[in-house]
């Protein structure tokens, strides 16, 4: 199971949350670098944090991926950091199938939403899913909040033959992390000016 930053055509309007002062903060990075960028700054997904699951298997035979689940560590009042924007505007992204995650509920839930493939409307599609060493599956996940701060991992159901399991996802060891920047001052890059401004 692979996981990556969420491939928008565009960073769609992503923000990080940072403790440092615009002045210290340097230009947004390229989509694919982005949470780098913020692990190094120390800084947190806000709002929303969109990932992409890739789920293949090294084995002929099917594997049916039978469920995703939130796991929620810790949740905390939002936190009080300034927010950045890595971009402005929505690509087209392609969505194989997406599912919205609200870190709010007091028992978060992965809920299968419509996406986009181009100009057609992907219908939402629920677990289970087959995937082989031929036919691997994408799924793409807005997990967010409006209000508080969420350590989470995910963990993914599995069954071949006789056998299932789960897999842990997480952020290189460690819980995800996201948290609300509603009422939080943001900043967008001016590139002509080569600084940050505020929105």
């Amino acid at each position: 199971m692979g996981v990556s930053s969420y491939n928008w055509d565009e960073p769609c309007g992503l923000n990080y949350l940072l403790a440092q002062p615009p002045d210290h903060v340097p230009p947004p990075p390229a989509p694919q670098d982005a949470r780098h960028w913020a692990r190094v700054l120390g800084g947190v997904a806000g709002g929303h944090q969109l990932l992409q699951l890739t789920a293949t298997s090294d084995r002929e035979d099917a594997v049916v991926v039978t469920s995703l689940h939130v796991r929620v560590v810790a949740r905390r009042a939002a936190l009080p950091w300034q927010a950045y924007s890595m971009g402005d505007g929505c690509g087209g992204g392609i969505t194989p199938q997406t599912f919205d995650i609200d870190l709010d509920d007091a028992r978060p839930v992965t809920k299968a939403v419509a996406g986009q493939d181009g100009d057609v409307v992907v219908p939402a599609k629920d677990f289970p899913f087959k995937v082989s060493a031929r036919d691997p599956q994408v799924l793409n996940l807005d997990v967010h909040t409006t209000g508080h701060d969420v350590s989470w991992y995910l963990e993914v159901g599995w069954s071949s033959g006789g056998r299932q399991g789960t897999v842990r996802v997480d952020d290189g060891g460690k819980p995800f992390r996201t948290s609300a920047v509603e009422g939080r001052q943001r900043y967008s890059y001016w590139a002509e000016k080569n600084r940050w401004t505020p929105n």
